[in-house]
């Protein structure tokens, strides 16, 4: 049975960094978030691992996790955002103490889904695969990263229905910021390695395939207990993004989760739209997603708003999905029992 957190209005966001932490260059940029985030209501507490960044981590593996341990079981805090990804968050699971972990919102993505998977995994509890705090820094948000506030204020029992993005950054522009954060220029196209329109089903599960891969053959891969468990045997629907893989790395990866058991009871995979998956001798993106299609029997959707080419929908781990593909536009209802 999969447990659904609350946010509630006026909420209080606790922001720490299990992966990278701020430099001190960027601190600025991130106390804007801070502020915009109080000035529509929510009391912000960081963590001091917010603030520190060296040797590719915010802190050492146990500050970071001691720090996450504290503030995740604090009853004043009622969602933990970490302020972005990074590169190291594995180090530190096996410090986390999953076995006390009250039923709170996570959000965030990259490296952070390299936490949000095991704690669905292991507890039930149900995780957000969406925005960054500090993607929340702009005057307004779009309407696709916006709703990441209505997905978390849903409850048990309910719906919630997101709709694919109108357009899609291609490319950062830092020297020209807009009031959305974002650069929005491109036109979004959901698609299929069919051809066709798409509709499946199924429980949610994902995040960076970068670094949730390394989860496999761990006690904090256990998909199978998941599904046996946790979901009563349910067929799961896979939501992945590349950040940073070539095309045969990204190929590699999909075989190991493959031969990890993790796409059995497999429904369909959704992939994220990447500025990653390089051709490899004309080996392209399409090219895989075509085989794990052939190979899995199942539907394969792409280019789908999730992952580092915003702005993203917010997935939700653990919770029943209907995602549907209709002329290039998709849809995301996802049912919190």
């Amino acid at each position: 049975m999969i447990k659904y957190p609350l946010l509630n209005e006026k909420a209080s966001i606790g922001v720490t960094a299990p992966s990278s932490g701020v430099q001190s260059a960027l601190h600025d940029m991130f106390k804007q978030a801070c502020l915009q985030m109080e000035k529509r209501g929510y009391e912000v507490t960081c963590g001091e691992t917010v603030w520190t960044q060296n040797k590719a981590k915010s802190a050492s593996a146990k500050t970071r996790a001691a720090e996450f341990n504290e503030m995740v079981r604090d009853p004043k805090i009622d969602v933990i955002i970490p302020p972005w990804g990074g590169e190291l968050l594995i180090e530190m699971l096996e410090h986390v103490d999953f076995t006390n972990l009250p039923n709170k919102w996570i959000l965030g993505y990259s490296d952070t889904s390299t936490l949000l998977l095991p704690i669905t995994l292991k507890t039930g509890i149900a995780t957000a695969h969406g925005t960054n705090f500090v993607d929340l820094r702009g005057e307004y948000s779009d309407e696709t990263t916006a709703m990441w506030e209505k997905v978390l204020s849903t409850r048990e029992g309910g719906t919630v229905l997101q709709k694919s993005s109108e357009k899609y950054q291609k490319e950062w522009q830092h020297d020209a910021p807009t009031p959305y954060v974002f650069h929005l220029t491109d036109d979004t196209e959901w698609k299929t390695i069919s051809g066709k329109n798409e509709t499946v089903s199924g429980r949610l599960l994902g995040g960076c395939i970068d670094t949730i891969r390394h989860l496999i053959g761990t006690a904090y891969g256990d998909v199978a207990h998941f599904h046996q468990q946790k979901i009563n045997g349910e067929p799961i629907l896979w939501y992945l993004e590349n950040c940073e893989m070539n095309t045969t790395d990204l190929r590699r990866s999909l075989v190991q989760m493959k031969l990890a058991g993790w796409f059995e009871n497999c429904s369909g995979i959704l992939f994220g739209r990447s500025s990653a998956n390089e051709p490899v001798n004309d080996y392209t993106e399409e090219d895989v997603y075509r085989e794990m299609a052939e190979e899995l029997n199942i539907p394969v959707i792409y280019d789908v708003d999730c992952g580092h080419v915003p702005p993203q929908i917010t997935f939700v781990n653990g919770a029943y999905a209907e995602v549907e593909v209709k002329d290039g536009k998709g849809t995301v209802l996802q049912y919190f029992r």
